[in-house]
């Protein structure tokens, strides 16, 4: 029997493994992790990530031939292949500070697999990680070897959160990188198998090690500025009177653009496309391309311009001050259908209406008050490192409020700001909601969710992103 051992239970590698548990029934598969209360979780009915469907594939397979351990020694020791799945954050201090991926967790990572294994191993990098790390990686396990053969595979994952089981059950594509060698060959088409039991073979790419690692960083700030692209236009759009839902329609169109990633918003959040793209950025002005790594730069740079200009528009419709009034934040995941925070926009629109001392009543049908909390108090970037990750308490902002229920958040407000597309909010009564807010009530719609008609019928003063401007939001000019 085939055993595979994944080191990190997160949001990579728990529903990964348990979809490969799930479709390979002849493989042992566990999943390993340091923490404690993460390993428990994951052997529990309340798993530590939601994701639709993920819930019913682990209880499928676990027992059976899916396991949940803290003995990360003892599975990697026995495992043929061990994927490795640990954070790699942007580093905060020294070298690259604020660029450069902290490769601290892969390596000890790697000098663990190379302490412990009694036997050839193919180890596989599942996180995303800068170009070269398998090279690095190789270094420590070679140099650390003992006469055991390692082969270093690249397998980076294209998950969306909200969508991960999906994905992982039909893929658009699976990508392997390895070495042009013999064994690295071998090495490719034993990983290659196991994907075979779901995935149509043409749907398998392989790659040099080096287009692989590239490739994940590629296809994320290809997302990223996409997005970064349509709510560039969406500032103009306001500016001119245009909307930038028919903008995006007509663009859509057409076939060499395709419609997807061009919703305008508050911005992008998410683990991963700040982190790679100033990953990109870093590699691009280490290989001496600093055009290369400026034009990168810029796709964040309209991001963090897009949620600023946001809290700008807020702050000046409501006669330029939010001191002291009631805000309601409808969403604090950085998308629908995740409890993810991760990144999420709604942290510095939050950080900006607490900086001008609004009072702030935050509604999110899967983040617990626990989690908003520690991420108004964090640091950039220290999120991604496991310290953050494990339980404590964090010192509470005194002007936020967490409530469960859209109508307890909306009740005595000045204005709404819905930040996270949950389907939940379009179908809200907002009638009942205007009736019991301050006047005049505002709608900051911040993801093109509401029908902007009905809520002026209504009574509200509306502001939709990328969507012409009523003249209450005209008469008072948002300095960007």
């Amino acid at each position: 029997m085939v055993k595979i051992c994944c080191i990190g239970a997160g949001y990579v590698g728990g529903p990964t493994m348990a979809v490969i548990a799930l479709k390979c029934p002849d493989i042992e598969v566990a999943v390993v992790d340091i923490s404690v209360p993460r390993i428990t979780a994951w052997n529990s009915d309340q798993l530590p990530i939601y994701e639709p469907g993920l819930d019913d594939v682990v209880k499928q397979c676990r027992g059976k031939n899916l396991f949940f351990s803290t003995d990360v020694e003892k599975h990697v020791c026995e495992a043929d292949i061990v994927f490795v799945s640990v954070n790699t954050p942007t580093k905060t201090r020294g070298l690259g500070a604020g660029k450069a991926a902290d490769l601290t967790y892969w390596e000890s990572a790697a000098r663990m697999i190379a302490d412990v294994s009694k036997s050839d191993k193919i180890v596989v990098e599942k996180s995303t990680v800068p170009v070269k790390t398998a090279e690095a990686i190789e270094k420590i396990l070679t140099h650390n070897s003992k006469g055991i053969n390692f082969q270093i595979l690249s397998n980076p994952e294209f998950l969306a959160e909200g969508t991960a089981i999906e994905d992982l059950f039909k893929p658009d594509r699976v990508l392997i990188g390895g070495r042009e060698t013999p064994g690295g060959q071998k090495a490719i088409q034993a990983l290659k198998a196991v994907y075979a039991h779901w995935v149509p073979e043409e749907n398998i790419i392989t790659t040099n090690l080096w287009s692989a690692e590239l490739s994940k960083l590629a296809a994320n700030a290809f997302l990223a500025q996409r997005i970064s692209s349509v709510n560039a236009m969406s500032a103009l759009c306001e500016a001119t009177g245009a909307n930038v839902s028919q903008v995006a329609y007509a663009v859509g169109k057409d076939t060499r653009i395709g419609p997807k990633f061009l919703n305008a918003s508050v911005g992008f959040g998410g683990s991963c496309f700040q982190k790679d793209i100033l990953n990109l950025v870093y590699i691009c002005e280490c290989n001496g391309l600093p055009e290369v790594a400026e034009y990168w730069k810029q796709v964040i740079k309209i991001n963090d311009y897009q949620k600023s200009r946001f809290v700008n528009r807020v702050v000046a419709s409501m006669f330029n001050t939010v001191s002291n009034k009631k805000i309601a934040i409808l969403g604090f995941a950085f998308k629908k259908d995740t409890g993810d925070t991760r990144e999420t926009p709604a942290i510095d629109v939050c950080k900006g209406l607490l900086g001008d001392k609004a009072c702030v009543s935050i509604y999110d049908p899967q983040v617990t008050e626990d989690q908003i909390q520690r991420d108004l108090t964090l640091n950039k970037f220290d999120w991604d490192h496991p310290l953050h990750l494990q339980p404590m308490s964090p010192t509470t902002v005194k002007q936020v409020s967490v409530v469960w229920d859209a109508y307890a958040a909306t009740k005595d407000a000045h204005a709404v700001c819905i930040l996270t597309e949950w389907d939940e909010f379009k179908s809200l009564d907002y009638k009942r909601i205007y009736d019991n807010m301050q006047k005049p009530a505002f709608v900051f719609d911040g993801r093109n969710v509401v029908d902007t008609e009905k809520l002026r019928e209504i009574g509200f003063i509306v502001y939709s992103i990328g969507k012409p401007l009523d003249a209450w939001l005209k008469d008072m000019p948002a300095i960007a």
